[in-house]
Order: structure tokens, then sequence, then C-alpha cells
């Protein structure tokens, strides 16, 4: 098996962990809870995850002294958050609203307020 594949296996397993906590059966609060503005959240969060990247290899560029995250982590991290922007882009959430469009906006409304 190519590693390419061993990592999206690892990030599968860690998303499968992550879901467990953070959309526990005894919680009611389901995964889209987490995205207020559908796949613009996500693309905030994994944004913050590439940022966070750069932040880590320009201190270990000067210094090699990095505290908590790790880059692959930060890198696995981005991959879920991509899978998550897929997954709700194509209404497959859950808890998504289906009556809402990617953005989390009610469809068939025009989102364009006049001046």
């Amino acid at each position: 098996m190519k590693e390419s594949l061993r990592v999206l296996k690892e990030c599968a397993e860690l998303q499968q962990r992550k879901s467990n906590d953070y959309q526990n059966e005894k919680s009611r609060i389901v995964q889209a809870d987490h995205y207020p503005r559908g796949c613009a959240t996500i693309l905030d969060m994994a944004y913050q995850k590439i940022i966070r990247m750069y932040s880590v290899m320009e201190t270990m560029e000067n210094d090699d002294s990095v505290n908590f995250e790790s880059l692959e982590d930060s890198a696995i991290d981005a991959i879920n958050y991509l899978s998550f922007f897929v997954s709700y882009s194509r209404g497959q959430m859950e808890g998504q609203n289906p009556n809402n469009d990617f953005l989390n906006r009610p469809k068939g409304k025009s989102n364009v307020e006049s001046i």
C-alpha cells in the first residue's frame, strides 16, 4: 500500500475517534453544529491549520523548537477538515439542514441584500 493511502487511513481513524468525543451519542450536538457558515467555516478551520503549519515550519527553520502540535498533526487535521468540506458541499454531513445551501443559507432565497 502506498504511504499516502496509509495516511488517509490514519486520517479516517483519527476522525472517527474525535467524532466519538465531539458528536457523542449522549450529546445533542451534531457535526454540522460546528460549522455555522457551512463550508465557509470549514475552509476557515482548514486555513488555520495551514497557517499553523507555516508558523511551525518557520520556527523550525530558525531554532527547531516546537512545543506542541507537530506539522504532521496539523496536516492530518487539515485533510480531515477538507473531507468535511466535501461532505458538507454534498449535503451529507450529520445534522446539516437539507433546506440550506453549502454556506448554510436557506436555499432558493436571494442572499444578496439590496443597498
